[in-house]
């Protein structure tokens, strides 16, 4: 498995599991459990959730399916944005805590920007790594200018940005891409196949044929084309995370690159950053 390295210098699975929507269906859940499972015996350990998904659903499937792996896992959580405030950050993070059944988390983000100041949220997110709730804290959903405000209120210790990346989401090429790279920030690229949406694309389906692959590995394989992107694709079922493993293993040559760059041309100009 290839891996991304962190600020901190720690080095953490370039491919892990997303689980927007995962825990919300009984008739799923020992399928999604099952997902889990094999993708953390295949070396996607990195496992994404929040306490949005399923107002706590999906963390805790999380817990209920990988509580007796803790120690092999680098869990990734996010609080809404009314909660990223010195006063309720704390519980929180508790709240996400108990679901998961673990006593701390890996990465703990702010899940998109609201009103609480991003000042008020470093302190908070900084109270909880000097207590040992969190290791690592970071953002999601946050722009360039956001980015730069983040670093002049505190926050030089943002472990990554996790973002809408995928071959027809191209905008933060532009001017996000370049200052997380600068800055040494890795990106975490959420819906990396456009929750399956591009992946009837004639050019995409072309050459995922010529390369013996699907789409969706070719779709994966270019979002973690660089080394350092992060891509977190969900899966509900075993055979699913199966094929997502292989495409960590898929490499793309220059020609088939400028394939995908004529098929999905980055936007002439930058734009706001998209949301999910």
């Amino acid at each position: 498995m290839r891996s991304v390295r962190l600020p901190s210098g720690e080095e953490v699975p370039a491919l892990g599991q997303g689980t927007w929507t995962m825990g919300e269906r009984a008739d799923r859940r020992a399928a999604e459990a099952a997902a889990l499972r094999e993708g953390v015996e295949l070396g996607m350990t990195l496992i994404d959730t929040a306490e949005m998904y399923g107002e706590g659903a999906a963390e805790q499937l999380i817990g209920e399916a990988l509580g007796n792996r803790r120690d092999a896992l680098f869990l990734v959580s996010k609080a809404y944005p009314q909660n990223a405030s010195r006063a309720r950050l704390a519980r929180a993070c508790e709240a996400s805590l108990k679901r998961l059944r673990t006593d701390r988390l890996d990465l703990y983000l702010l899940h998109w920007r609201g009103s609480v100041p991003l000042a008020e949220t470093v302190e908070a997110m900084e109270r909880l790594r000097a207590s040992g709730k969190i290791r690592h804290w970071g953002v999601s959903n946050l722009d360039t200018e956001d980015m730069a405000e983040l670093v002049a209120a505190g926050g030089g210790a943002c472990a990554t940005d996790q973002i809408l990346y995928n071959l027809t989401r191209r905008n933060p090429e532009h001017e996000l891409l370049p200052w997380l790279a600068q800055h040494s920030v890795p990106v975490m690229a959420y819906s990396p196949v456009e929750q399956g949406r591009l992946l009837a694309h004639p050019a995409l389906a072309g050459l995922a044929e010529r390369l013996g692959a699907t789409a969706a590995q070719v779709a994966l394989a270019w979002v973690l084309r660089s080394g350092d992107v992060i891509a977190i694709p969900k899966a509900g079922a075993a055979a699913h995370v199966r094929q997502n493993r292989a495409a960590a293993d898929l490499r793309l040559t220059a020609q088939d690159l400028a394939a995908l760059d004529a098929a999905f041309p980055r936007p002439a100009r930058p734009g706001p950053l998209e949301m999910l």
